[in-house]
């Protein structure tokens, strides 16, 4: 295994791209693309517990919390019993929700629809 990372081979990459060319302006442009792109392994989760995410970070922000057993919560008329059943059943749900809550961003499982948090003002 490499300690390179995937930036590092694209940087490595792209200078050889320039170098060729002999221009550094189409580098600088495709970086700036590269920076400003999603990445490649976003979390999946379904939209029920997408909108229960945007809940509880709007509302709490507390991802600790959102964890919590005790606390009753109710999405769009969907028992909370639902939400519990995706983190006990789910294979890695709560690192998934955990990935997605710092993330911001996250692809809904039924749809493929990308759904990016607001950020706050």
């Amino acid at each position: 295994m490499s300690n390179e990372t995937k930036r590092d081979v694209l940087v490595d990459a792209v200078d050889a791209l320039a170098d060729a060319q002999g221009s550094g302006r189409d580098a600088n442009l495709l970086m700036d693309e590269y920076d400003a792109a999603l990445p490649d392994d976003l979390p999946v989760i379904p939209e029920l517990i997408g909108k229960y995410l945007k809940m509880w970070k709007h509302d709490h922000g507390d991802l600790f919390q959102a964890f919590d057993e005790g606390t009753s919560a109710s999405l769009d008329g969907t028992q909370w019993e639902s939400v519990q059943d995706w983190f006990s059943d789910a294979k890695d749900s709560f690192d998934t929700f955990a990935f997605a809550w710092l993330l911001g961003v996250w692809r809904v499982e039924e749809t493929g629809e990308i759904v990016e948090l607001e950020e706050e003002k």
